[in-house]
């Protein structure tokens, strides 16, 4: 008997559960919980669900310290919380009861948010047919969560809400709620005009607890004011008068503006509507004066950034990736020999082709930038393919210097014809190739130079480029403009031959570098198969510069190398194409102390009480492999990490990564290298310089 019983008992349990699973897979959690927030949906109905009976629901947000999510009117950045509701038919929820934000300053710019405890509450309209037991209420909400860095995050909710029984659980948050919400004050009057760039607005009858205070004034209405200017107020006994500084970018001109003051020690604020008396067209002028104002208080920092890309480009002829380029220029003098003329204006030409390819790959990528990609600087060797160019280019370069072939055999009479009575247009095209082996470097200076350009105006950005452009090409261009120079050179004679045969092998080993970082993107089977490429280009080179008695010979030579190089690129195009690549983990398996770099991880360093040390590096970026082998291998600094319990962690920007191009144009960067300190005092990280020294590094530690 008692196992009969028993055997029921499991056979009914087990019934129960099938019968509750489908529901359990179907279920959606009132709570949500991240990294930065937990969110969860909440309801009130103090007398239960019925016609005419007050309904509330919400979602409560608990931030993380210093996270905090943004009010309708985020202000300078940043996105509102939205929540779309699923109700039964006929329930109609309002809009957020948006509670009193506070101000949120970050550096130039003054956002709106909340921070701590925040429930967004919203008024819900029950149908008078309604006669239901329950009510099931559905939420997508998505919010925007900052502190340092900002994360979009979203949840999905569910609850089940007794309709026959009140509901009373979080009647503390509903409560705290209404006290924070901004208030009406009726028989307050108020009125705004525009003077010049500002907004004159004069408020009457505000109540005693907001007299003689210093109030913050927040518009819901966005796209009119300046958030972070500085608002003049005057109180004349119960009279305030403000002086708002409109917006710059002013998109908005609203007949009546909403605005909320508040308070110091006070929960909530104060609501006003102020009607704009006269419209807004006297504003007009005004702003057109206050732009230039803004532009000659900004002349400095624009000039400053000029002189960087000087200075910057500049010393990217010292980066080891430019030597080839230079190598094949410094050749190019001896050949000239004493033909001044001809070296003056083979100068001209150079730095017109180096200034034009800065001014050209930045059109490129602001285009490409405001199409709503990720993109910094060196974007174009991000792709395997454009590596895989640039390695077929120097090979055929250094094919060429060693004798393997001469172009004039691979172009057309006619190209070769206009080349040879055209000889500036080979010094403008090797300024090309400079630039585009030069791009993956970023020399001192030059960072804070981009950084700056990709938040200018489009005029000034590409005149910062410029200015990097002929910083590069400067040294060359003084060096033909001076006299002496030649001099130095020897004479030409037969020493050239040699001379242009040694130059092949810093082609060669360029080539090495740039499998090399293929090998990083795609994986060693790509680059073998790009070697192998490599091989048959060779190959088809050496069949077209070899000389044949016939015609004939010559078609099934040459037509023997283009087939194998036609099939070599064949195999290896797909390897090139796919996105499967191993990049991210090629920099950091094997390294040791380093860690792979994320948001999270070095949010979970710093809660740790940890300071953090974030690489962001590329295998395409010399002077990131330079500091890797010699500043950050070094054994006396790696101990102090240790001794410091610094984690060390390494951005890899060698294929395309939207968070790293963010996390960097949040540091004020839009290229590699990049080092950054997160220390544990401060939220600001300190940026160090390109050129990285074991000093600098332990100065940075000692300041954390």
């Amino acid at each position: 008997m008692t196992q009969t019983v028993m055997l029921i008992a499991k056979f009914a349990a087990i019934g129960f559960f099938m019968a509750l699973v489908p529901h359990l897979a179907h279920a959606e959690p009132a709570v949500v919980v991240t990294d930065h927030v937990r969110a969860e949906l909440v309801a009130q109905a103090p007398e239960g669900i019925s016609p005419g009976k007050p309904l509330w629901l919400g979602l409560a947000i608990t931030h993380q310290p210093h996270w905090h999510t943004y009010w309708k009117n985020p202000g300078d950045s940043g996105l509102p919380t939205t929540l779309n509701w699923v109700l039964p038919t006929g329930f109609v929820a309002g809009d957020i009861v948006w509670p009193t934000p506070r101000r949120l300053p970050l550096g130039p710019l003054v956002n709106y948010g909340y921070e701590g405890q925040v429930l967004l509450p919203v008024s819900v309209a029950v149908p008078a047919d309604f006669a239901g037991s329950t009510l099931t209420v559905r939420l997508h909400a998505e919010w925007l969560v900052c502190k340092e860095i900002c994360l979009p995050e979203s949840g999905d909710f569910h609850i089940e809400i007794s309709a026959r029984s009140p509901t009373t659980s979080h009647r503390e948050l509903f409560d705290a709620a209404r006290v924070a919400t901004p208030r009406a004050v009726p028989g307050a009057s108020a009125s705004g005009r525009v003077v010049g760039a500002a907004l004159a607005i004069e408020v009457h009858g505000l109540p005693a607890p907001a007299q003689g205070q210093a109030l913050q004034f927040m518009a819901e209405d966005a796209g009119v004011i300046d958030h972070a200017g500085q608002v003049e107020q005057r109180w004349a006994g119960t009279t305030l008068r403000l002086r708002v500084p409109l917006s710059l970018q002013r998109s908005e001109s609203p007949d009546a503006l909403k605005v909320v003051l508040s308070a110091p020690n006070q929960s909530a604020g104060w609501m006003l509507t102020i009607p704009i008396v006269g419209g807004w067209s006297a504003g007009a002028a005004a702003s057109a004066v206050a732009v230039a104002d803004v532009s000659a208080a900004t002349a400095p920092a624009f000039m400053l950034a000029l002189l960087f890309a000087l200075a910057g480009g500049a010393m990217l002829n010292l980066m080891p990736c430019v030597f080839p380029v230079l190598s094949l220029k410094i050749f190019g003098f001896a050949q000239r020999g004493g033909d001044r003329r001809r070296a003056i204006a083979g100068g001209l030409a150079y730095t017109a082709g180096v200034v034009f390819s800065f001014i050209a790959l930045a059109c490129l990528l602001l285009v490409l930038r405001a199409g709503g990609e990720q993109l910094g600087w060196g974007f174009q060797l991000q792709s395997p393919v454009f590596v895989s160019v640039l390695a077929a280019l120097f090979t055929l370069i250094g094919l060429n210097l060693a004798g393997v072939f001469e172009f004039g055999t691979l172009l057309p009479g006619t190209v070769a014809g206009y080349r040879a009575k055209n000889p500036l247009v080979d010094d403008a095209l090797s300024g090309a190739l400079a630039v585009a082996i030069a791009s993956p470097c970023t020399a001192p200076f030059m960072g804070a130079a981009l950084g700056a350009a990709l938040t200018e105006s489009v005029p000034r950005a590409m005149a910062i480029f410029a200015a990097l452009g002929l910083g590069m090409a400067a040294p060359y261009l003084a060096a033909t403009l001076w006299p002496g120079f030649a001099r130095l050179l020897p004479r030409p004679g037969p020493w050239m031959l040699r001379f242009k045969v040694i130059m092949a092998f810093p082609m060669f080993a360029t080539v090495v570098w740039l499998l090399w970082v293929l090998g990083q993107q795609t994986g060693v089977d790509a680059m073998a198969g790009m070697a192998g490429a490599l091989i048959a280009l060779a190959f088809a080179c050496w069949t077209i510069g070899t000389p044949v008695h016939s015609r004939r010979a010559r078609v099934l030579l040459a037509g023997s190398g283009l087939f194998m190089l036609a099939l070599a690129t064949a195999l290896v195009w797909p390897a090139l194409r796919s996105e499967t690549a191993a990049s991210g983990q090629a920099q950091t398996q094997g390294a040791g102390q380093w860690a792979p770099w994320s948001v999270a991880a070095v949010e979970q360093a710093r809660t740790a009480g940890k300071p953090v040390f974030v690489d962001f590096t590329a295998a395409w970026c010399i002077t990131c492999q330079f500091n890797k082998r010699t500043t950050l291998a070094d054994a006396g600094l790696l101990a102090e990490f240790e001794t410091r319990q610094v984690v060390l962690l390494r951005a890899d920007w060698t294929r395309r990564d939207p968070a790293i191009t963010q996390q960097l144009a949040l540091l004020g960067r839009s290229g590699v290298p990049v080092y950054a300190i997160y220390g544990t005092k401060t939220d600001s990280p300190q940026v160090l310089s390109e050129l990285l020294t074991v000093e600098e590094v332990r100065s940075a530690l000692g300041n954390l």
